[in-house]
């Protein structure tokens, strides 16, 4: 679905563009956070807004969704595995949070392509 669309290529090669934002980082805010539980965090709330956004989704098209989430997490941890324990900075976060949205346009696109069947 998501992850076998152009859309989602450019998005991670954007990612990929802006990953000096995640190297030589130091942290400036008093966040615990690492970045895996930003991106985590991130990325439930905006599938959750596609789910609430889209009632008429089934049992099943929301389980395909979250499949297609657990790839996406799979795809951040390798990209950043290096920094993905790493408190995460203020930029990261900014970041992170945009990153999402992006994604969540990838399925609010696709649900409403009709994708999911």
């Amino acid at each position: 679905m998501v992850t076998d669309t152009d859309g989602y290529v450019h998005i991670i090669e954007y990612l990929t563009e802006h990953l000096s934002i995640f190297e030589n980082s130091a942290v400036t805010d008093s966040s615990n956070d690492s970045v895996m539980a930003v991106i985590e965090q991130e990325l439930s709330e905006q599938i959750i807004m596609v789910c609430n956004q889209n009632e008429q989704l089934s049992f099943n098209q929301r389980n395909i969704i979250i499949r297609e989430v657990d790839a996406i997490v799979y795809d951040l941890e390798e990209i950043l595995s290096g920094v993905v324990n790493n408190p995460v900075t203020y930029e990261q976060n900014t970041f992170l949070k945009e990153f999402a949205l992006l994604i969540k346009n990838l399925f609010d696109t696709e649900v409403h392509a009709g994708v999911l069947k």
